[in-house]
């Protein structure tokens, strides 16, 4: 699709003014070269007006609405089909020290457009038309084949200008398998600290395209390495050095790390960065919880709890939505369920998991796997290819939609003379958990109505 609509615009700029100085610039050039999965969007850059580009590709009919324009900036963007298309402006910037947007914005040639970009290998065009490839700085092919990640200017310049580009330069390190150049790494280490000045939705949409890929891992260490962890994810810091007992190879940091690189998204209805984000998530609470006996043997116990509570601040903090949220801190909270399983279980036990995991469970399971995997090998851990068959056994015996009170929160109020109130919720989970437990049968409301009043009267009679 991108390459038919990339097609249109050759064929819908032939002839007119714009033909031939009209460049393809940044992630598709780069990846083109590379052999790499395609962007799904497109940046093209010229040295004239965007604005009216934009305007004329919509008259032409080529756009599918009027552009969407940035004046200040001279950018533009409107859309061909599903294809996001920016037209750019050649321009050179200058910045405020306390922003990472830019104060004056001026034309200028493609070199100089080149000089403001964040990396060398997003320097490079391609013509439109003629398809030829040009380096306007004379250095972003040699830096692409030597996969090689460097800035067109001193990094320090660069990354002070724009401070988001810092996390950029750990994403594309890790995603691209290129090597940092180590004067930019020094510049990072000096500068962390002006990630601050960079919105929350700005360091976590970065952030998210870091945890989306397979070497998220990697990254995360770099993260740390270079101090841009601390000034985004303090609650991680604690799991650096945190040690756990024999049966683990790292402490808490390192073995997150490995839980997240050995998780296997494929196939599961959440993004996989949300899965690696629980993996990297999944013993934040340990530092808090730890303690050691007189033995020496070390416990963290209810880690679990305290931390979905702790994952579940920082998500906020960082501006994730309220169903990724809780989908995260769910896997948090239950990840020690699984790894419990024995044959002896009972068929209650394994429909109590199958209901608190709901749609969460196999990405549960996929957690648990990772996390096994990340310990070591010669201890015996549980069999979850053999809790995933008996969950398969449990849901064909009674599937999970039968799992439910014989009474619905209205029909106990009207029969027990109850206000809407959490007494009410806590009856009606009263009896679905005997309905679990295999001692009420869901449509058996007589035998429910005599459990709730003998539940009622346990709760109304003094203790003592």
């Amino acid at each position: 699709m991108l390459e038919d609509v990339l097609q249109r615009l050759r064929v819908g700029l032939a002839g007119t003014p714009y033909e031939g100085k009209v460049y393809l610039v940044g992630g598709y050039v780069r990846d083109k070269l590379l052999k790499r999965r395609l962007p799904s969007d497109v940046d093209l850059v010229l040295e004239g007006d965007a604005l009216q580009l934009a305007q004329f590709l919509y008259e032409r009919g080529l756009a599918d609405h009027p552009p969407v324009t940035y004046p200040r900036f001279g950018t533009a963007m409107v859309h061909l089909g599903e294809i996001a298309v920016e037209l750019v402006t050649a321009r050179a910037e200058s910045y405020h020290d306390a922003s990472r947007k830019p104060a004056t914005v001026k034309p200028a040639t493609l070199y100089e457009d080149a000089l403001r970009r964040d990396f060398t290998v997003n320097t490079l065009l391609e013509n439109l038309h003629t398809g030829a490839i040009v380096d306007p700085l004379g250095v972003g092919l040699s830096d692409l084949q030597a996969r090689r990640l460097r800035t067109p200017r001193d990094p320090h310049e660069t990354f002070y200008e724009d401070p988001l580009r810092m996390l950029r330069a750990v994403r594309f390190a890790v995603q691209l398998d290129f090597t940092l150049d180590p004067v930019a790494v020094q510049a990072i280490r000096e500068q962390a600290e002006r990630l601050k000045i960079v919105s929350i939705e700005r360091i976590q949409a970065e952030f998210t395209r870091l945890m989306d890929s397979p070497p998220a891992a990697a990254g995360l260490q770099m993260l740390l390495e270079v101090g841009l962890l601390a000034q985004f994810a303090e609650p991680l810091l604690p799991m650096v050095g945190c040690t756990q007992n024999d049966y683990h190879l790292y402490d808490v940091w390192e073995h997150s790390l490995q839980t997240v690189q050995h998780i296997d998204p494929i196939g599961l209805t959440i993004p996989a960065w949300e899965l690696r984000l629980a993996a990297l998530l999944h013993d934040v609470g340990k530092p808090t919880t730890r303690t050691v006996g007189e033995d020496g043997t070390i416990h963290f116990y209810e880690h679990d709890r305290v931390g979905a509570e702790i994952a579940r601040a920082w998500l906020r903090t960082l501006r994730y939505s309220n169903e990724t949220n809780k989908r995260i801190t769910t896997l948090v909270r239950l990840h020690m369920r699984p790894g419990f399983y024995t044959p002896q279980w009972r068929d209650a036990a394994v429909r109590r998991l199958i209901r608190d995991a709901g749609d969460l469970l196999e990405p549960l399971l996929r957690l648990v796997e990772a996390d096994i995997q990340a310990q070591r090998h010669d201890v015996i851990h549980a069999d979850i290819a053999a809790l995933r068959q008996r969950i398969a056994q449990v849901q064909a015996t009674q599937p999970a939609t039968h799992w439910r009170s014989p009474l619905t929160g209205e029909q106990i109020m009207q029969r027990f003379g109850l206000k809407p109130s959490p007494l009410v919720g806590q009856l009606k989970r009263y009896l679905e958990e005997q309905v679990i437990g295999g001692t009420l049968h869901p449509d058996d409301t007589e035998h429910a109505v005599r459990l709730a009043e003998a539940y009622l009267q346990q709760m109304q009679t003094p203790s003592g």
